[in-house]
């Protein structure tokens, strides 16, 4: 196929750039000083990117607004921006038909309209909320504000209850509060300890011969059995006094608990104390303020992590029983969902597996509001997961049985996602009607789902694409939510009934976030494209006009550059049906060239994350750095590679138990699609990539060495089975179930591979992948006397690097290595 017919059939949308004519040094292994190019040192003007700028401090292109939400009027919008050369943050507040950016919000003011997480009354006439650790009653007519609490405890939780009490949590302890009489009552105090056993008789040999021998052991037994039958009957004949203590046992902790809107029960998880960490999860920190090496406790590594489980219990606060919740009632509770995994595993080590019924262990989901009761109190919804991350159960409890009833149950063979767990009540003050929605992956994509209490869910949305950020309306008919309905990388917000009509509310492209405004009149939204980075709009929905923006906030200096505006491509596979997504940039007449292009490919982290999408990416620099370098004639590819968000269960679920493999497979498919339609030499394209990307980095250079040039490996991952349990055993299991998952997995196993330049990048204080995989994969490549790698440190820096000079460091290196090698 022509270039000219693809580049029109893509609609390339190029930015203007200036190219130089950069010398090549071809020897890989003797690289010589860094030189600036001549036009960059030779010029000031805004039409030449430079390291120096796009590594800069990033608040020189603008400081986005942040934390962004509604007022009570519905007219007025607060957010919060970053200060100037600092990572202080004020708070703003701007009218929907302001003209600027509005006014800062004084310090004294920050308790009155601090409400993000406020609860309103059943009346909708107030609403209740904790603000820097007390908590604020609002009259929303008068916008009066009144501070319930003065205290250093940190007051959180707090919500109305069905009689106009206010409830709010303080550690493990329940309060509700009359705003009439001023009397706080405590509801419960939930007791990490063993429940007290009173005086108890002597039970040895030795101690009751003690009692018959020894007068005054027998006189202090006595004393203390009066006392405590005092105690008793003054409890029983004295309402002023009440006992709200339930025991859990020691050793344990409060994972969740939720108290009823009646006030009546509390739903509450228990696990144990004991943390997975082991001793030898240590982060040294060498540049200290004291000049010691601090040894920093971090999370524990997947091949230390044990299995857990939660226990569920519902307490009567009245009554003051306290009853367990069993899981045997959930379908697959005890299934061997890794039989097959554990036979392979077992064979290879020449032994036979039995599969056997076996409790699994379950816990309530890890995500916002994972337990949620109707408005009355009367029913109570949550999300279970099962420790092997491949069963998911929504369920109501019955709180007369205290028996849990599945309304819903997810698998997944892979693992089960941590998005797309949303659920809530419809009707939910309608004894006979109640029911619940939930978001749910079974038909491959994220949709939503409505289902009464007993019956089957309907399913209100349908399509190759995810439903999200769900809103219901104050009316219980329509559902509010964002979805990337018309394009896998453009997210717009839509609306759905339960008759399934489905409608789009905003068509603004790029990528969009929105929050519905208390009178459900306006949408407020977070818009973004790929040269323009996030700024707020508002959108009437009761008419058929634009959203308007109101916030202005992008530097001038930003919009005068010449960024580079990449199209979004879908290179097909040669593996698989569906696309590969990618962000392709394009220099100048590339097609025209008389010598091929060179080019490069970024490799986004993360694994589940998107970045070909036409919004504003996270990788701001990263986008600054493909612009400097369209502007020197490269072609640049940004993949969202198989395992990437925003394409469906299957795309995610694609690197089940082999991370690595499909991904290089993809990004081969991205270099033979330059070598068709870019005019790209094959032999002078460079790969680079942090955390996730630096692991596929090293794959793609340890087991498929032709694919490229050189590659530049950041923060990387060497060793899976020295990362966190929560990411990593959803995709791999753990090691002491699926070794061969790890090891097929893990690039430290085929470093014997290296045979191109490769330049590793890594920060020595990052507690997300740590240090270790680095010093332990410089080893191995040492001892297979590899000579073709270089190693740069970052003594002071985190996961995501933080200070200028060390980004600035970090790219002048991969910089060279590119123009060295391609």
């Amino acid at each position: 196929m022509k270039l000219k017919l693809i580049a029109a059939a893509l609609s390339l949308s190029l930015a203007a750039c200036t190219s130089s004519s950069i010398s090549q040094n071809t020897q890989a292994n003797n690289i010589p000083e860094f030189v600036e190019p001549a036009a960059a040192v030779a010029s000031n003007s805004t039409n030449v990117i430079t390291l120096e700028q796009i590594m800069a401090d990033p608040d020189w292109f603008g400081r986005a607004p942040e934390s962004w939400y509604w007022g009570d009027d519905s007219e007025t919008i607060f957010y919060k921006q970053k200060q100037l050369g600092n990572p202080l943050r004020d708070l703003f507040a701007t009218s929907i038909t302001a003209k600027n950016n509005g006014e800062k919000v004084q310090l004294a003011q920050h308790h009155v309209v601090s409400d993000t997480n406020a609860v309103l009354n059943r009346a909708g006439t107030h609403e209740v909320y904790s603000f820097n650790g007390n908590v604020f009653v609002k009259t929303l007519a008068t916008q009066a504000v009144k501070q319930l609490t003065f205290t250093s405890s940190n007051e959180h939780n707090a919500m109305f209850l069905t009689n106009g009490d206010v409830a709010y949590r303080v550690g493990n302890i329940f309060y509700a509060h009359n705003l009439t009489t001023g009397q706080l009552v405590e509801l419960a105090n939930l007791q990490m300890s063993d429940a007290p056993q009173g005086v108890q008789e002597p039970s040895s040999y030795l101690a009751k011969e003690q009692h018959k021998l020894i007068d005054y052991i027998a006189l202090e037994h006595r004393n203390a059995k009066l006392k405590q039958a005092q105690k008793e009957q003054l409890a029983s004949g004295n309402n002023s006094i009440s006992d709200t203590n339930f025991y859990f046992g020691k050793d344990n902790r409060v994972a969740h608990a939720s108290l009823s809107p009646a006030g009546d029960k509390l739903v509450v998880s228990i696990a144990a104390a004991k943390s997975s960490r082991d001793s030898s999860d240590i982060m040294p920190n060498y540049v200290t303020n004291d000049g010691v090496i601090a040894s920093e406790k971090v999370r524990a590594r997947v091949a230390n992590n044990r299995q857990y489980q939660e226990q569920l219990f519902v307490l009567d606060l009245k009554s003051g029983a306290q009853k367990a919740l069993s899981y045997e009632t959930l379908p697959s509770f005890d299934s061997d969902v890794l039989a097959s995994v554990k036979a392979e595993n077992y064979a290879r080590e020449g032994k036979k597996y039995k599969s056997e019924k076996q409790a699994r262990n379950i816990h309530v989901l890890q995500m916002y509001n994972p337990i949620k009761w109707s408005s009355d109190g009367k029913n109570v919804a949550l999300m279970l997961e099962a420790w092997d991350n491949k069963t998911r159960w929504l369920a109501t409890v019955d709180l007369t049985e205290s028996t849990l009833v599945t309304q819903h149950k997810l698998h997944d063979d892979a693992w089960i996602n941590w998005s797309f767990n949303e659920f809530g009540w419809v009707n939910d003050n309608q004894d006979n009607n109640s029911s619940l929605y939930y978001l749910s992956e079974e038909s491959g994509y994220s949709h939503l789902y409505h289902k009464g209490l007993t019956g089957k869910a309907t399913q209100l949305t349908s399509g190759k694409f995810e439903v999200s950020d769900v809103t219901l309306t104050k009316d219980n008919k329509r559902f509010i939510f964002k979805a990337n309905k018309k394009h896998p990388g453009i997210y717009e917000v839509y609306q759905v009934d339960f008759a399934k009509n489905m409608a789009a509310l905003t068509d603004l492209g790029g990528k969009n976030n929105y929050s519905l405004s208390p009178d459900e009149s306006k949408l407020l939204i977070e818009h973004s494209t790929v040269t323009m980075p996030p700024e707020l709009y508002v959108k009437d929905l009761a008419k058929s006009t634009p959203a308007m923006r109101i916030t202005h906030t992008v530097s001038e200096q930003f919009l005068a550059m010449p960024w580079s505006a990449p199209s979004v491509v879908a290179i097909p596979s040669s593996n698989q049906a569906e696309p590969i997504y990618s962000r392709v940039y394009f220099p100048e007449n590339f097609d025209k060239t008389t010598q091929k292009n060179r080019a490069v490919m970024f490799t986004h982290g993360a694994g589940y994350l998107q970045n070909a999408h036409l919004g504003w990416s996270g990788y701001f620099r990263e986008f600054m750095f493909h612009s400097m370098l369209v502007q020197q004639g490269y072609v640049v590819i940004d993949m969202d590679y198989r395992a990437s968000a925003g394409y469906g269960r299957d795309w995610r679920t694609s690197i089940y138990r082999h991370m690595g493999k499909v991904e290089v497979e993809d990004m081969r498919d991205g270099v033979e699609w330059l070598v068709e339609n870019a005019n790209v030499d094959e032999k002078r394209v460079g790969t680079y990539g942090g955390s996730y990307g630096g692991f596929l980095t090293l794959m793609s250079l340890f087991t498929d060495p032709d694919l490229f040039a050189s590659g530049s490996a950041i923060r990387l991952v060497s060793d899976w089975a020295y990362y966190n349990h929560g990411y990593t055993s959803n995709i791999l299991n753990t090691p002491a179930d699926d070794a061969i998952a790890y090891e097929r997995s893990s690039p430290i196993y085929f470093a014997e591979g290296l045979t191109k330049p490769l330049l590793i990048n890594a920060p020595m204080v990052d507690d997300n992948v740590f240090f270790e995989d680095t010093v332990r994969l410089v080893q191995r490549l040492i001892e297979l006397e590899k000579q073709d790698f270089e190693t740069a440190i970052y003594p002071v820096e985190p996961h995501g690097f933080v200070q200028p000079s060390s980004w600035l460091d970090e790219y002048r290196r991969i910089y060279k290595l590119f123009e060295n090698t391609l």
